[in-house]
């Protein structure tokens, strides 16, 4: 992933951490804890541990070239 990308996920995950803080402390709305929840579980959904409980983790280039 490029590094502009990962820049990205680092400044969300900011805002959601924030986020849980704030909803926690009852300053911000539902709507904001709903935005959490959606991307805690995006996040989550994207780690090597789920995708591979999937079925959906891609082989590693060095299993591709054990296999050919």
């Amino acid at each position: 992933m490029s590094e502009q990308h990962e820049t990205a996920k680092h400044v969300v995950d900011a805002m959601s951490l924030v986020t849980v803080i704030g909803t926690l402390v009852q300053l911000l709305p539902a709507i904001a804890a709903l935005f959490t929840i959606v991307w805690t579980s995006i996040r989550i959904y994207e780690t090597a541990t789920v995708q591979k409980l999937l079925g959906k983790e891609k082989p590693n280039e060095e299993d591709e070239s054990k296999a050919g």
